[in-house]
């Protein structure tokens, strides 16, 4: 197999290109294809979410706040929402769904896992969002961190970051596009 770096076509194994440097641009080129950083692609992903479990969601009383209403907009689109605050211990229940305490409880299969963290807060959160396997995780406006991005991205798993799901659902007919 060869692979073209700096415009030279390299063999794998070959002593111009030892198997691990090929492995490693290949690996890093996939990764970044897993950064969406196209307003259509996003917008494709927002219309095909089903299933989204919203991590770090606030309560009624906050609904006002972005992560309230997001949930709420994409609930009464016919969007599954899983809850999953991170503050509001004896809350049990937002937008009439069950309250899922933990990453690792959930289920269900989730198309978007769409994030209200700050960017210093999401790697504690790196692990359960791999074991999950969601088939994207959706930054909300304002949150990016490049390194816990990187991770998500050479795992296999789509990034939107620093994007409104909202906006970006609403941009694509507000509706599923299946």
């Amino acid at each position: 197999m060869a692979t073209v770096l700096n415009g030279r076509s390299l063999l794998w194994g070959s002593k111009f290109a030892p198997r691990r440097l090929v492995q490693r641009v290949i690996t890093s080129a996939m990764a970044h294809s897993n950064i969406v950083t196209s307003a259509t692609e996003a917008q494709q992903i927002a219309a095909r979410a089903k299933t989204v479990a919203v991590l770090g969601i606030k309560t009624e009383s906050q609904a006002s706040q972005p992560a309230y209403f997001v949930a709420e907009y994409l609930q009464s689109h016919g969007v599954h929402i899983i809850p999953v605050p991170v503050y509001y211990p004896d809350v049990t229940e937002i937008l009439g769904q069950p309250v899922v305490r933990d990453l690792k409880q959930i289920q269900a299969h989730v198309d978007v896992l769409d994030v209200f963290r700050r960017p210093q807060d999401l790697q504690q959160h790196l692990d359960d969002i791999l074991a999950l396997r969601p088939d994207c995780v959706w930054l909300q406006s304002g949150i990016s961190n490049p390194d816990f991005e990187a991770q998500l991205a050479e795992a296999g798993i789509k990034v939107v970051p620093d994007r409104c799901l909202k906006v970006d659902r609403a941009a694509a007919g507000g509706r599923s596009a299946l």
